[in-house]
């Protein structure tokens, strides 16, 4: 019995080196005699001690998040710009050999191109076209990273640091083209109107009937308002049968006049 105890020492020891499990989203590249032969995974999977060894690789996306970036932009705006990057491993084995830190290759990768493609680009286009932005630096690190076995998914700018002196000069720009749109408004408005009267005047020219009946109208609102006294102007058919050598301006004239005497 003392003989079989190195032998099941042994055994357990194999055991425990030998035998690996690994995760649904994990692969293992192994490595014998320093030489790769294969990634492995999932599930269980053995090892020979001493001459194999097996780097874990997760198949998962990750997220990166990019620091914010001081750029100077197309027009010479100074800002700060940090963004998101969602990338996974599609290829355990390249993602070993041929870089020894993706994780931290993609980082700097990321930084150095944000700052070029912002920098590429006026203000203006930084913060109306953000899915633009997000394409263009997708598509570099995408190129860059798919020798290291490595596909960049998504690429979300986060926000765009801007300095106080741009901030109020945007809202004073902003202050400026709401007051551009309502002046616009109300020129509308007047020029509608002015439409409208000039029909309505069209039409009351045709029928004069129509001029008395708003005339009817408008003393029956004043009558309604209740006032202690109440001003009532006189038609100007009216005035020139009382006046027939004068012209309408001076019949006009004269019924203010008039009115301001009462």
């Amino acid at each position: 019995m003392t003989y079989m105890i190195p032998a099941i020492l042994f055994l357990i020891f194999f055991l425990i080196t030998s035998l690996k499990v690994l995760n649904e989203y994990e692969r293992g590249v192994i490595f014998r005699l320093g030489r790769v032969i294969d990634s492995k995974g999932p599930g269980l999977i053995i090892l020979i001690p001493i001459v194999d060894k097996m780097v874990r690789v997760s198949l998962r996306i990750m997220t990166l998040d990019v620091p914010s970036q001081d750029v100077i932009t197309k027009d010479n705006v100074s800002i700060k710009v940090n963004a998101v990057i969602y990338f996974r491993v599609t290829d355990p084995t390249k993602a070993i050999l041929e870089i020894e830190d993706f994780m931290f290759a993609t980082s700097q990768l990321a930084q150095t191109t944000l700052r070029s493609v912002c920098g590429g680009v006026e203000l203006d286009d930084i913060l109306s076209q953000r899915e633009k932005i997000n394409g263009e630096i997708q598509e570099i690190l995408d190129i860059h990273t798919d020798p290291w076995g490595i596909k960049v998914s998504t690429v979300e700018l986060k926000y765009v640091d801007l300095p106080q002196e741009m901030q109020r000069a945007m809202a004073k720009q902003a202050e400026a083209e709401r007051e551009r749109r309502a002046k616009v408004i109300n020129a509308l408005g007047e020029f509608q109107a002015a439409e409208k009267l000039t029909q309505a005047a069209k039409i009351i020219s045709a029928h004069p009937e129509a001029l008395q009946l708003r005339y009817l109208q408008t003393l029956r609102e004043m009558s309604a308002e209740g006032k202690s006294s109440t001003i009532i102007p006189l038609p100007l058919d009216l005035m020139r049968m009382l006046a027939p050598g004068a012209s309408s301006g001076e019949l006009i004239k004269k019924n203010i006049q008039e009115s301001s005497e009462e």
